[in-house]
């Protein structure tokens, strides 16, 4: 299906220009930018993606409120970091389960930002309990871990990343056959598509093919951690 793109390359401008000028003077002075170019095209693409996800999975959200929804806040929390730069320089979107609590949940993600966007899928930085029960999985059956990451259209267009441990977690074999799986921090997978990719009138469509090539990753670590697909 075609039409007319979702985002712009005035998207992409915003952030290049918010990344030179990252103060809440020049924020203010261009809010209207970031509504038009930016908040209103998100939220148009999260209500729009909301009956295709629904097709990948019924237990999966596309919330395309302002604020509490798919969409995260532009606002940096700068509590705990040396750099005090009040607003992030991308767009984030997040399509969770509907039991999650927060953004370390199983989901799919999509990433704007000038020269680096892409998707994302899976779980990043899961809880204690959550990366024991994935780590066991791994361990007891790596052939269901790797089935999940290996079909033709993962392969085609996903690449299985994250922070992994340099030894051994406690409890698990060092010299177990899938023990560098067994090591990971994260398990995500990320994709990555050009500005131009993104600015394309058929780019939903792109996205959601996507989203089904990851869905068996995506549906092992729901499964794995006790939630339905």
């Amino acid at each position: 299906m075609t039409g007319e793109p979702h985002f712009t390359p005035a998207l992409f401008d915003f952030f290049g220009e918010l990344a030179l000028n990252n103060d809440r003077e020049w924020f203010n002075e261009n809010r209207e930018r970031y509504l038009r170019d930016v908040r209103d095209p998100v939220l148009k693409f999260v209500a729009d993606f909301a009956p295709r996800l629904s097709g990948i999975s019924f237990f999966f959200n596309a919330d395309p409120r302002p604020s509490g929804g798919s969409m995260f806040r532009i606002h940096r929390d700068v509590r705990f970091s040396k750099d005090k730069s009040p607003y992030k320089t991308n767009a984030g979107i997040q399509f969770r389960h509907e039991q999650a609590r927060d953004a370390h949940a199983p989901g799919f993600y999509l990433h704007l930002e000038p020269g680096g966007s892409g998707a994302a899928a899976g779980m990043w930085k899961p809880g204690r309990d959550e990366l024991a029960k994935v780590r066991g999985a791994i361990a007891a059956s790596p052939s269901k871990w790797r089935d999940s990451t290996s079909g033709g259209e993962f392969k085609r267009r996903w690449e299985v990343t994250g922070e992994s441990l340099v030894r051994a977690p406690r409890g698990f074999d060092p010299e177990h056959p899938a023990i560098d799986e067994i090591k990971r921090k994260d398990f995500i997978a990320w994709s990555h598509f050009t500005d131009e990719e993104i600015c394309s009138p058929n780019f939903i469509d792109e996205y959601t093919d996507a989203c089904y090539g990851v869905s068996p990753m995506v549906e092992y670590l729901s499964e794995t951690i006790g939630l339905s697909f």
